[in-house]
């Protein structure tokens, strides 16, 4: 698979990842669809096992339980990498300001470690947008700011424009990114993947599974530890049960070895799962 298949020193995976000179947590929680006291249950749950990392969205309608989560564990705010994303409809200098601020609110908090636009906006200059979140940093809103759903071609373009730290997409062992992490390697840049069990795809999986067998863990830690074992990648993985959350805490630690990574990365690399009407031209 080339590029995607390099790893940190000698394949094993690491707790955490240093993005220009910052310390972010290599797994997170993803809260996709995580809702009402399930999602403040989760997040609480979540940083008392040990997570360090929690991703959330505008979009998602979860922020306010996000950041009653924060606040119910034991964890000081200082220790959680926290972010959040705005919806294209804000990317409008003056919304998106808006928008980042009422998001502090819900969250309870007084800044986001990471603040994302969720998806590219052709109808509103990438300049613009990118201004605004710099804008932001500056005031100390945000630590960082990143792109979500961004293609390659985008990404070099929001590169060049501002101090952009991360591209969140979709990256699983059914679909590569290997122009990203080409660029993210050159402008040290983390690529977050989420969807990184492929919306449960991966269960089942020959492959997968005689990798897992051999190791004697799950489908699901194997796919996880595949990922977080590559330079610049970051993961968060969405986990609704508490037993699902420790087993994707444990990937951190798997090591696979290179023939499990080989046989991996032969795996097809063409199936997406998230394509919406409003997607960007993916091979652009």
């Amino acid at each position: 698979m080339g590029k995607a298949a390099a790893m940190t020193s000698e394949g094993t995976p690491s707790h955490s990842l240093q993005i220009r000179g910052r310390t972010v947590p290599r797994l997170g929680l993803g809260t996709w669809q995580l809702t009402g006291d399930e999602c403040v249950d989760a997040v609480a749950d979540a940083l008392d096992i040990g997570y360090r990392h929690i991703d959330t969205a505008r979009a998602y309608g979860n922020e306010r339980e996000v950041g009653a989560g924060v606040k119910r564990s034991s964890v000081a705010r200082e220790d959680v990498f926290l972010t959040t994303k705005i919806w294209m409809d804000d990317f409008e200098p003056q919304r998106l300001r808006r928008a980042a601020e009422d998001s502090l609110r819900e969250l309870d908090t007084d800044y986001v470690d990471l603040l994302l636009l969720h998806w590219p906006n052709p109808g509103v200059p990438l300049q613009d947008s990118l201004s605004a979140l710099s804008e932001l940093r500056e005031r100390g809103l945000t630590r960082e700011i990143g792109v979500s759903n961004f293609p390659p071609k985008l990404l070099r373009e929001a590169v060049a424009l501002a101090a952009v730290f991360c591209d969140q997409v979709e990256y699983h062992p059914y679909l590569g990114q290997d122009d990203l992490l080409q660029i993210a390697g050159e402008a040290d840049v983390m690529i977050t993947a989420y969807a990184p069990l492929a919306h449960g795809k991966i269960f089942g999986d020959p492959t997968l599974s005689v990798i897992a067998e051999r190791h004697n863990t799950g489908v699901g830690q194997v796919a996880l530890a595949w990922l977080l074992a590559q330079p610049h990648v970051c993961v968060v993985p969405k986990a609704a049960s508490h037993r699902n959350r420790v087993a994707n805490f444990q990937a951190v630690d798997l090591k696979l070895t290179p023939e499990d990574r080989q046989a991996i990365d032969a795996l097809p690399k063409d199936r997406r799962e998230f394509d919406p009407a409003w997607a960007p031209d993916w091979n652009d």
